[in-house]
């Protein structure tokens, strides 16, 4: 899967000037995502490296290149929802051995079903995690 990686960075490091990359300096250890499904709602995270090795973020990645392909200009590019990538990044931040068996479309369907259920009651706070 590093491959894979290391084509998403050469493929689309054909412009960095694109519409959700700026000139600011990351630390080391740190490249910008943009994450969206169109260009209007693309939104940029800076993301530590070594996430991109996670099971999970590979398996969106692989999916991405089904929407995308893998040229593209600017930063490294997923096609998701913001809120399930920023939902991706809190489960593999906790580094929770149970993050590492379960597969994307389980946990898209587990995060689409917990927000469905959220707006359904106003009461509720924030959505129970799906993997738990």
């Amino acid at each position: 899967m590093t491959g894979l990686v290391k084509k998403f960075l050469v493929c689309g490091a054909k412009s960095f000037r694109s519409m959700c990359s700026d000139r600011v300096e990351l630390p080391e250890g740190h490249i910008w995502v943009c994450v969206g499904k169109s260009d209007e709602e693309v939104k940029r995270f800076e993301v530590e490296t070594h996430y991109l090795n996670h099971p999970l973020f590979e398996d969106l990645l692989s999916m991405s290149v089904q929407e995308l392909g893998y040229s593209y200009q600017g930063a490294l590019r997923i096609a998701c929802e913001a809120d399930l990538f920023l939902h991706l990044l809190d489960l593999i931040k906790t580094s929770h051995p149970s993050v590492h068996c379960l597969e994307l479309h389980d946990l898209i369907h587990r995060f689409r079903a917990a927000g469905t259920d959220h707006e359904k009651s106003p009461k509720a706070g924030k959505p129970r995690s799906p993997w738990i």
